[in-house]
This record gives C-alpha cells, structure tokens and sequence, in this order.
C-alpha cells in the first residue's frame, strides 16, 4: 500500500526513518510526478501542465519497505530569485545531509536532451560521491532537439552506468525502476 506522508518545506522537519528512499528530480515539466504515478501505479503524485508547481519535499511511503521523494524540479519554473536560491539550498541540504536517500533518479525530457542546469547537478553529485542514476521521460514523443549532448557514466563517477528510458504514458521502461525500488 502506498501512502502519501506528507509534504515537507525542510530536511530538518521529514520524518526519521530506517527506510530507504529513492528521490526523483529533474527540470521543471519533465514529467516526474507522471513517472512516480506511472512506477507505484496509482495516482498518488500532484500533476500539473504549469511547471514548478511540486515546490516542497513530498514524500510517500511504500509499504514500510522503502520512501519515493518527489523533490521540486529546476530550470524553468516562474519564481523569483530568493524561492529559487531557497530551493537550490534545501535540495543541497537534502542531498548532503539525508542519509536515507539510497538512488537519486535524475530525469531528463528525451525530446530536449541534457541542459546545462542537469550537467550542474551531475556534477554536484559527482564530486559529493552521491550516486544516481539517469532516467530518459517522453520517450514516446517525438524528438524537439536533434543535436542533443551525450551523458555516459564514464564522465560521472557517482552515476550509476545504466540509463533508463521511460514512458509514463505508455506504461514502458518501468519494471527497471520498480525493480530497484522494490515495488512487485
């Protein structure tokens, strides 16, 4: 059973927990709350058509097994510079400091291609040794951006060698995911 815990506007005031988490980000609008719904298979994250709208730490618990964190997106979103600095600083303290986060999936819109705000958190992990892994979204979409940088593991000594390419919509690239979650 999968059951939403809450949504958190600090590190400091999540739940403590033995629980492994696993925390999705990724730009703004790049269909993250639609993957998480999409891997647990029940409508329990917030979508949107505006990006920005997941602003706090929202976090959900898999059967006293393991916790998905819907962490804010970057990038696009319309807010003003001191909601973006505050955020940048909580997802740094986040990342830093929660020692449960066991997988970071960093997801990328496979239609734009790596930007250089997903390149700046790549590196941020890289050189704080936390580990994650690259999930390509929309691969069922039609390609906007043809010259598209390649990331490869090699490059990034925290990310995992793996990518995985998904679709929410069309329900595929999932079971890689909900094999590393856990989730039957």
């Amino acid at each position: 059973m999968i059951k939403f815990v809450g949504s958190f506007e600090t590190v400091e005031s999540l739940p403590r927990t033995q629980f492994p988490e696993y925390a999705f980000i990724g730009r703004s609008n790049v269909g993250k709350s639609s993957l998480i719904n999409a891997i647990v298979g029940a409508p329990i994250a917030r979508t949107s058509n505006t990006p920005g709208r997941t602003q706090s730490l929202n976090l959900f618990n898999l059967d006293d097994r393991a916790m998905i964190v819907d962490l804010p997106g970057y990038g696009y979103a319309k807010v003003s510079k001191a909601d973006a600095m505050r955020w940048l600083n909580r997802l740094e303290n986040y990342l830093l400091n929660r020692r449960q986060l066991t997988r970071l999936f960093i997801l990328i819109d496979s239609r734009i291609g790596v930007r250089d705000s997903d390149l700046d958190l790549m590196d941020f992990c890289d050189a704080n040794g936390i580990g994650y892994q690259i999930v390509y979204t929309k691969k069922d979409k039609r390609v906007r951006e043809k010259n598209q940088t390649e990331v490869s593991h090699e490059n990034h000594g925290a990310m995992v060698p793996e990518i995985i390419e998904t679709s929410a919509e069309k329900k595929t690239g999932l079971e890689p995911l909900r094999a590393i979650i856990g989730i039957k």
